[in-house]
């Protein structure tokens, strides 16, 4: 998508807004790529990296919304018949990934909602079983919103590392930056969600047992 590439060189609060809430639907656009130069650039000055994450948590907020709502109102039916369709796999949507969102949502409960926002390939996903569970709206928007920016936290925390680290380098050279260092990234993520939701579950038991005695 030529347009999205055109709109990832050219960064500023109302792209970054756009680009994350398209990417918190069922667009692919990798928000590694969006919010992390954008960070990059407010360490040079150019941007302020507090409204980069503003910015980039509204989007995220509304885009989820979205794909919240149509899940309510149009059901698990439509919503197959979309992934399966040719604009389902144009936009690298399938039944098998929707399939894995729900999977995560129901053996997380609720709270995957704010886990779910740091797992790649469940996080622009995790808001269609919200809606198909008839997950209160508000409740949903609050965990969405800590979420996306915790995650949106990191990658301008790193995108604003980076610039110390490497100075000034050109957009593609930050971008194969960004892609080296986001396995690390996401790796690290990946063992808090872990450690949280073993937090979470130690303490739903916890309480189980005392409420038993």
């Amino acid at each position: 998508m030529s347009w999205i590439s055109s709109l990832l060189s050219n960064l500023n609060y109302s792209t970054i807004f756009f680009l994350m809430l398209l990417e918190s639907t069922v667009i692919p656009v990798p928000s590694e790529l969006v919010v992390a130069p954008a960070a990059y650039r407010a360490a040079t000055g150019d941007l302020d990296v507090f409204l980069v994450i503003l910015f980039a948590t509204i989007g995220a907020d509304i885009g989820a919304s979205i794909n919240y709502f149509v899940a309510l109102y149009v059901g698990r039916p439509v919503i197959y018949k979309f992934a399966n369709s040719k604009w389902g796999k144009m936009c690298l949507l399938n039944q098998k990934k929707v399939e894995k969102s729900e999977s995560y949502f129901d053996n997380h409960g609720i709270m995957a909602t704010l886990t779910g926002r740091l797992v790649p390939g469940i996080r622009h996903l995790i808001s269609i079983p919200a809606g198909l569970a008839r997950m209160n709206y508000w409740k949903f928007l609050l965990y969405t919103t800590i979420g996306a920016g915790a995650w949106h936290s990191i990658l301008a925390a790193m995108g604003w590392y980076l610039h110390t680290a490497v100075g000034d380098v050109s957009d593609e050279e930050l971008k194969n930056i960004i892609g080296q260092y986001n396995h690390y990234i996401v790796g690290g993520i990946l063992a808090i969600v872990a450690l949280l939701i073993g937090y979470l579950l130690l303490k739903s038991y916890l309480k189980g047992k005392k409420e038993k005695s």
